[in-house]
């Protein structure tokens, strides 16, 4: 680790359930991780994990409403992990919407491979829900061959 730097750091982001700010947590995530020097691998493995996590709550947390989704990304040595959580309508059946090509918005051409993607590009993920309250993703990644 570079002088200097902290083995530890925590940042969290507030946002709304707008399309646009997918982007934007993808790419906060992405210069949060970069104090770990990543591969491009990596990072654009991370990236790719994040922006699922953030596109399903933009979509799926508040349907036809404005929510806030919470970001939280901790650094501890090598490992970053980025927890992302709503208020909204949460998941009966967390099993069931985990499998791949589950969607529950089929005519808005949506694939059902998120959480597949966030399982493969992460090294550990963990999915909460509950009806009514919410849902809460926790998904980490070792970077920098530490």
């Amino acid at each position: 680790m570079r002088q200097g730097i902290k083995d530890t750091n925590r940042m969290e982001l507030i946002f709304c359930n707008q399309p646009e700010n997918e982007r934007i947590g993808r790419t906060m995530a992405a210069v949060f991780a970069t104090v770990l020097n990543p591969t491009l691998e990596e990072l654009s493995d991370f990236k790719t994990a994040v922006s699922e996590a953030v596109t399903n709550a933009i979509i799926h947390a508040y349907p036809g409403a404005e929510g806030d989704i919470n970001m939280v990304l901790e650094r501890k040595g090598n490992e970053i992990t980025v927890t992302i959580s709503d208020h909204g309508i949460g998941m009966e059946n967390v099993e069931k919407f985990m499998e791949p090509l589950f969607t529950t918005l089929p005519s808005e051409e949506r694939s059902g491979m998120g959480f597949t993607f966030m399982e493969a590009f992460s090294d550990h993920l963990e999915v909460k829900s509950e009806p009514g309250k919410g849902t809460c993703v926790c998904l980490m990644k070792k970077m920098g061959g530490k």
